[in-house]
């Protein structure tokens, strides 16, 4: 922004969603903070909720009083975009396969998922064909024999 860095405490962005949380210190951000710096703080945290961020502010003084709040309001955080909503039309498998690859953030193996849906790698295989046509999947490795794959990374995300 204005040809200058912005930084952030803590990013999260698995499978191109933004999550930002925000380490908020009471003496530099409320009680020494100066007209400018406030306003500063305020146009961050509204240009990445304009940009796509989720934003999840947490005071440091609950990280040392409250850490197990803090812990509940983390993995809270990181649920959101776990759970995030299927597209209806898509069977139990399909939809899981989605999941599971959110929560992997990295390509996987046939051979993983099949494990995880606990069905055969042939059926396995069917479910992830399907999903690549639907442009929900797209294969990470392998030519011919595809042997990895990963999340669909659209520019709208």
């Amino acid at each position: 922004m204005n040809n200058g860095c912005r930084y952030l405490d803590l990013a999260y962005m698995p499978s191109g969603v933004m999550g930002c949380i925000e380490i908020q210190d009471y003496r530099t951000h409320a009680r020494d903070i100066e007209t400018a710096r406030f306003k500063d703080l305020c146009l961050k945290q509204a240009l990445l909720s304009l940009d796509g961020w989720l934003f999840l502010p947490i005071a440091f003084l609950s990280i040392r009083d409250d850490p197990s709040v803090c812990k509940q309001l983390t993995l809270a955080f990181v649920g959101k975009f776990l759970s995030a909503g299927m597209r209806s039309k898509l069977n139990w498998a399909e939809a899981e396969t989605l999941r599971f690859a959110r929560r992997l953030v990295r390509p996987f193996t046939p051979r993983e998922l099949s494990s995880h849906l606990q069905l055969t790698e042939r059926r396995t295989r069917e479910h992830l064909r399907q999903l690549i046509n639907k442009q929900l999947l797209v294969v990470a490795s392998g030519n011919q024999r595809y042997r990895t794959f990963k999340l669909y990374q659209s520019d709208g995300i």
